[in-house]
């Protein structure tokens, strides 16, 4: 089974490494990152960077295509070969997913128009601008096309798919493997359950990295 997942600058790091980690558990699997040319790819703050170790015209399809987000995506949403290789990869693959605004990238290359889907909270009229309609929900199914919401949804999303590609037992072992087990210190990981003056909190400091970047 071959899994791509596209890399771009300024991508959110934990959406293509949270879910790499749970699917490299799958037996026979091979996971390939792609971009525009091999070689480092930096994430959102310039300091991680992952190597793609193959570029869009070397790699003609896959089994799961998986669109990471972050930043980055806002300069995508036109016309560019990342949309065309998306789309070229969603021809024939039997899965197709995303994570956090890895969903705008399918919105932009016309692969939501009329599904449900889901995003990071704060785009989420910009995915309903691509054709989508945005649910709440933290992981959505809409056929072979999976979106999960924001970063740290990519782990449920990929223990969901493992489930579905092989069975419920080897998903909940690969869980065990990583130990996820969440305990989160706060209850505030959610639009629905964060007040005003957090949601504002972040938007201050999304915007303070971004100037930072």
């Amino acid at each position: 089974m071959l899994v791509a997942v596209p890399l771009f600058d300024r991508f959110t790091s934990l959406d293509a490494v949270g879910a790499y980690e749970v699917l490299s558990f799958l037996p026979d699997v091979e996971v390939v990152f792609v971009a525009a040319e091999r070689g480092p790819v930096r994430d959102v703050r310039g300091w991680l960077a992952m190597t793609a170790g193959a570029t869009f015209d070397e790699v003609e399809s896959c089994d799961l295509l998986l669109v990471p987000g972050g930043p980055g995506t806002r300069v995508l949403l036109e016309e560019n070969p990342l949309l065309d290789w998306i789309r070229r990869m969603d021809a024939t693959s039997e899965w197709t997913a995303s994570v956090c605004t890895g969903s705008l990238l399918l919105g932009a290359a016309g692969l939501l128009t009329g599904l449900k889907a889901t995003t990071h909270w704060a785009s989420a009229e910009l995915l309903e601008s691509l054709g989508a309609s945005y649910t709440t929900d933290r992981v959505v199914f809409q056929g072979k096309v999976v979106t999960a919401a924001g970063v740290s949804a990519g782990i449920d999303m990929a223990l969901a798919l493992v489930a579905r590609l092989t069975d419920e037992l080897t998903a909940r072992a690969v869980q065990l493997g990583i130990e996820y087990d969440p305990q989160p210190p706060f209850d505030s990981g959610s639009p629905l359950t964060a007040t005003s003056e957090i949601r504002a909190r972040f938007r201050e400091l999304a915007a303070q990295r971004a100037r930072a970047s």
